[in-house]
């Protein structure tokens, strides 16, 4: 093992992300899409600008086949595990500063990323109430997640790093409750964006985020040439009418705060120009990451010091045809995030901007009958940005045995050894969030004691 350094209902909020992104389609009246868009404007943008940027890898990768021993005792051991979901160690990519371990031949780009210090590797990070061993599991004698190594469950326990997936607020919705006040003052548009539709992760329960189509600002068109002004305006004045209904008032507000950020961001980035990074074509989250390369290029116009941003990529359910289909996944993965870090150093925000990826959990080590893996816990996810230490493995990589001591079962079922809450807290610190508001944020963080915040981010 290595071990190293003003309140909305749930429906409205909801009801808010789906106008924002699918907005009446008179608004698309006068709008550019996001490609144009000027690099330069990070120049006039604030000094102390932070923004995170959440990977969500829809389906729970296999990290098993994403973070591989590399020493030859190492590799033997992870090779007569995985059996015909075995990697051929010649194709692996090798990691200088980590000897011992190398990553899957789809992740060229993360790779260089890593071996030159801006991205770093968190290992074994999963839901957690408190820390857990095996025996203690086996026993009954802590307090685990809801509905352990179920897709939905676990996908909104890693949003809202909560006890189960029944709560209102994501993290980054309650780290935009809790930083309103001190930060984006004058700000046209909220602190979190996602580009990836409606989730948990977003949502406060006193703000709002928005949602935006990638390459569409409004996710509308009008294909009624001059008159789209005209119907854009007569769209517009509809929601200001009092209908004496209090559900139809409150959807006429969240409709009308959506075309206020369509014209918000229409107005950043209408005399801009294109970023000089070439994204990815024919891959989706690389058409994500570059609007949110984009967006993050108009900040001060925006007003915007502090930004939150979710995205996604999918499907990693692989109880099938694993090796392909993760290779196809990972391969978008590195090409994207790659792209999108040049676009930040292209900017000159490349050490304000953290990039990090979160999944539903891992597979287990064991293969299934299909040539695919069943669903897992912990997982191994990547750090990327300047501001990471990287080219270094952070938390312990499990012992890979099965029926061992970090195994739930006997099929290779990682028990995590770092919390998902404690990995989104040191996120949260790095833009931001101060100890005494860690509380609010992170209602289970106590759970923990001091160990709050891992080493990842100088």
């Amino acid at each position: 093992m290595t071990s190293s350094h003003s309140k909305q209902s749930a429906t409205s909020r909801r009801s808010f992300l789906r106008y924002a992104s699918l907005a009446a389609a008179g608004n698309a009246a006068g709008l550019r899409p996001f490609g144009m868009l000027n690099a330069l404007a990070s120049t006039a943008a604030p000094a102390d600008y932070r923004a995170l940027v959440c990977v969500f890898l829809y389906g729970g990768n296999d990290a098993n086949n994403t973070v591989i021993p590399f020493d030859t005792k190492g590799y033997a051991n992870y090779s007569s595990l995985r059996g015909p979901l075995a990697l051929d160690q010649g194709t692996l990519l090798t990691l200088p500063g980590l000897q011992n371990y190398a990553l899957h031949p789809s992740l060229p780009e993360i790779q260089k990323l890593v071996n030159s210090g801006e991205a770093a590797i968190v290992a074994n990070v999963g839901t957690l109430l408190q820390p857990t061993t095996r025996a203690n599991y086996l026993a009954g004698k802590v307090t685990n997640p809801s509905n352990l190594f179920s897709h939905p469950d676990q996908q909104e326990e890693w949003q809202n790093v909560s006890p189960s997936g029944s709560t209102a607020t994501g993290w980054a919705g309650r780290i935009a409750d809790t930083l309103g006040s001190s930060h984006n003052s004058g700000a046209s548009i909220p602190m979190v964006t996602s580009v990836a539709g409606d989730t948990l992760f977003c949502n406060g329960a006193g703000t709002t985020p928005v949602a935006v189509s990638p390459g569409n600002l409004t996710g509308a068109s009008c294909s009624e040439g001059a008159f789209c002004a005209t119907r854009s305006a007569a769209a517009q004045s509809l929601v200001t009418f009092n209908s004496g209904l209090s559900l139809v008032q409150a959807d006429n507000g969240i409709t009308a705060n959506a075309y206020k950020y369509a014209k918000a961001l229409a107005d950043a980035t209408a005399s801009a120009s294109p970023l000089k990074t070439v994204f990815p074509t024919a891959n989706g989250l690389a058409a994500q990451l570059q609007q949110i390369a984009q967006l993050i290029a108009v900040r001060s116009a925006l007003g915007v010091d502090r930004q939150i941003y979710f995205c996604g990529i999918g499907n990693f359910d692989t109880h099938s045809t694993q090796l392909t289909m993760q290779a196809t996944l990972l391969g978008q993965i590195s090409a994207a995030i790659g792209a999108f870090y040049q676009a930040t150093q292209e900017l000159g925000v490349s050490n304000q901007v953290t990039t990090f990826t979160m999944s539903d959990f891992a597979r287990t080590m064991q293969p299934n009958s299909n040539g695919g893996s069943d669903h897992g816990w912990g997982s191994h996810h990547f750090v990327v940005g300047g501001s990471v230490l990287g080219n270094a493995m952070y938390g312990t990589y499990p012992m890979l045995a099965f029926g061992g001591p970090d195994d739930s079962g006997s099929n290779g079922r990682w028990i995590p050894s770092t919390a998902s809450v404690q990995y989104a807290s040191t996120l949260a610190q790095w833009f931001g969030v101060n100890a005494s508001q860690l509380a609010t944020v992170f209602p289970t963080l106590g759970g923990f004691g001091t160990n709050t915040k891992l080493d990842f981010l100088g």
